[in-house]
């Protein structure tokens, strides 16, 4: 390697990441994370080295979550006792969600327990959003516990929302044939089936049947059939990134229904050949402009 090869001193990598994660083009940090995901585990000990600078924690602990597996999170849980006034325990408890262990989940609910005592109020909702991804509904009870003994009005809310989501999709895969993982499509639209399933198209009675006339039966021009509705909420995956292994995959998702649409980055796994949602994490949210109905014109005088 000749001296113009060798990487430059210094913590060239937090000075590349200030520069990249903090600039102004929020699509430059979208395509770092992107980018560090396709490295995969070689770059852990460069987020570790950038988890210690201020600067640059917030996107080395989200690019850690991505990445995940056992080294990963075990960086992650200092963030668990850190002293900085930074707000990254959310991003440890969010990346908790691909263990599912009892011992997880007794860390995750404990801390949805201390929510009224938690100043930091998505570190709650990180908790509550990372027992979601399971479809176990066994969780509805200490759920349901925690949100009996909770003050927080908005906390209270997510944790409904979080029974209703993790029993219906229970109830979706328990039905024949379908499973918890499959494609990345599949597993996607898995994690989103109470919405889908929830919101299914409009139903339209059918008319009332006519006897042919002479003129249409006579007619060997087939009928045109009529296109089916468009689906009230739609799912679309985009911006995919697979790991070195090609075991763990990073996707924007776009979720949207009539009144709004959400961003979101889904971790996915492969388990015994199957695709299956390991962490979910929100992003921006924005509320369509609705279509205003028409004034009736003034009666002409």
């Amino acid at each position: 390697m000749t001296e113009e090869e060798k990487l430059p001193p210094g913590d060239w990598a937090v000075e590349l990441i200030d520069k990249l994660a903090n600039s102004p083009n929020h699509d430059a940090r979208d395509e770092l994370y992107r980018a560090v995901m396709a490295v995969g585990p070689e770059a852990l000990p460069q987020l570790e080295t950038a988890l210690h600078d201020d600067r640059t924690a917030e996107f080395a602990a989200q690019a850690l979550a991505y990445i995940g597996g056992e080294k990963a999170v075990q960086i992650l849980w200092g963030l668990a006792s850190d002293p900085r006034d930074l707000d990254l325990r959310r991003i440890y408890y969010g990346a908790l969600a691909e263990f599912d262990t009892p011992e997880v989940t007794t860390i995750l609910l404990d801390v949805i327990k201390r929510a009224d005592a938690e100043p930091d109020r998505t570190v709650t909702e990180a908790a509550i959003l990372a027992l979601t991804v399971r479809s176990d509904p066994k969780l509805a009870a200490p759920l349901e516990e925690a949100q009996k003994n909770t003050q927080d009005v908005v906390i209270r809310l997510d944790l409904e929302n979080a029974v209703e989501v993790i029993g219906r999709r229970a109830k979706y895969l328990a039905a024949p044939g379908r499973k918890p993982g499959g494609s990345i499509e599949y597993a996607v639209r898995t994690y989103f089936a109470p919405a889908l399933e929830s919101a299914p198209p409009p139903e339209v009675a059918p008319a009332a049947p006519r006897p042919p006339s002479p003129r249409s039966a006579a007619s060997k021009t087939p009928a045109r059939a009529t296109p089916p509705p468009k689906p009230l909420v739609e799912v679309h995956i985009q911006n995919l990134v697979l790991s070195p292994d090609k075991n763990r995959a990073l996707a924007r998702v776009v979720f949207e229904d009539p009144s709004a649409a959400a961003n979101y980055d889904i971790v996915l796994q492969k388990r015994f050949g199957d695709w299956v949602v390991a962490s979910v994490w929100l992003g921006a949210e924005m509320e369509k402009t609705l279509p205003q109905p028409a004034k009736p014109e003034p009666d002409a005088k």
